[in-house]
């Protein structure tokens, strides 16, 4: 199998770790790539026809996209138990936060960068910043209890969703407001799998 991805993107990251979590690392073969909304790799394009990382190319199979897709199928590749049946929605349910809140933010950093200055749109990004805000209010409010469980993919993603804002978005300091989901994402960030991610330019 083959990867298709960039090191700064949060969604690869989150397949990173899943590799990482069920010994799957060795089994893929990486292809990194420079691509953006606005000029889509030629390798992204073939993979996906929505020109998005990452996609994971199978010998056996069509190539498969988008993250959500890809950890799944990693997952029950080897049953690696990421995807717990008996909080499945919840699990699924927090992923979908976590990945709205990495959708928000890349959002954010492409206004800015592919945008010419006179054309950025504030309040377009204040809006984006104000959904990652209530989303790390319903996780600090409603979902502390299952992040501090056992191990599953929706913690993989909000730890991944929190890298991105440390990230990108260092100076609006998510933490602020929210002192028990950074006290537990500094716990997880010590995980192996996490450390080996870290995202890069």
């Amino acid at each position: 199998m083959k990867l298709v991805f960039s090191p700064a993107s949060p969604f690869v990251r989150k397949v990173l770790i899943c590799l990482h979590e069920t010994g799957q690392s060795d089994d893929v073969e990486m292809v990194q790539v420079k691509t953006s909304p606005v000029a889509t790799a030629d390798d992204v394009a073939a993979a996906n026809p929505l020109g998005k990382i990452p996609a994971l190319l199978r010998t056996d199979g069509p190539a498969i996209y988008d993250s959500r897709v890809i950890t799944r199928f990693l997952d029950a590749r080897v049953e690696g138990g990421l995807y717990p049946e008996a909080r499945i929605w919840e699990t699924l349910t927090l992923e979908a936060t976590a990945d709205g809140i990495m959708d928000a933010a890349v959002g954010m950093i492409y206004e800015v960068r592919l945008r010419p200055e006179d054309k950025v749109f504030d309040g377009w990004i204040d809006a984006q910043w104000a959904k990652v805000i209530r989303a790390l209010d319903a996780l600090e409010n409603r979902w502390m209890s299952h992040l501090s469980g056992p191990f599953d993919m929706g913690q993989v993603a909000v730890a991944c969703a929190l890298g991105y804002l440390d990230f990108r978005h260092a100076t609006r300091d998510w933490r602020s407001g929210h002192p028990a989901l950074a006290d537990w994402h500094a716990g997880f960030s010590e995980r192996p799998a996490m450390v080996a991610t870290q995202p890069r330019d």
